[in-house]
């Protein structure tokens, strides 16, 4: 392995992380930084988003979802991610997927994946493509209201 695929792997694992700690902490300025301009984002009830205007509508209608149902801001949400690949195609260019599930205040909410393509723009790995995918979620929970209301999360 080469020095440039380390500074990568770690440099896309970290942008992950970034990813779910601003977006729980409601810090979708942050969030949005981890975006290519004219990135692309796609979930599972609505039309694919094009860039930073389109994507933050997604963070800020999960955040208007959830204070409608939860009567307020909730206590706490964590999004955690496993078995995280990621595959390298040029000094530029990566793929990757992992399983994430969130925890809230009641426990286990919803779980699913996320299938991105990452590239380096201005010398930074920023996400230029994020698909996520809800595979379940537990009665009465965020996931499923959203899932019955054609919403995402």
């Amino acid at each position: 392995m080469e020095q440039w695929e380390l500074i990568a792997r770690e440099s896309i694992r970290d942008l992950v992380a970034r990813y779910n700690a601003n977006g729980d902490s409601g810090r979708f300025d942050q969030v949005m930084d981890l975006f290519a301009p004219d990135a692309i984002m796609r979930t599972p009830t609505q039309p694919d988003k094009y860039g930073i205007d389109e994507i933050r509508t997604i963070f800020t209608g999960a955040q208007d979802t959830l204070s409608e149902i939860g009567g307020g801001t909730p206590k706490y949400i964590r999004h955690h991610t496993a078995t995280h690949q990621i595959d390298l195609h040029s000094p530029t260019e990566a793929k990757g997927r992992c399983y994430y599930h969130v925890i809230m205040e009641h426990g286990l909410d919803h779980w699913g994946r996320y299938i991105d393509r990452y590239g380096v723009v201005d010398g930074r790995w920023l996400f230029t493509e994020r698909s996520v995918t809800m595979d379940g979620y537990i009665p009465d929970g965020w996931g499923a209201h959203n899932a019955s209301r054609g919403q995402d999360y």
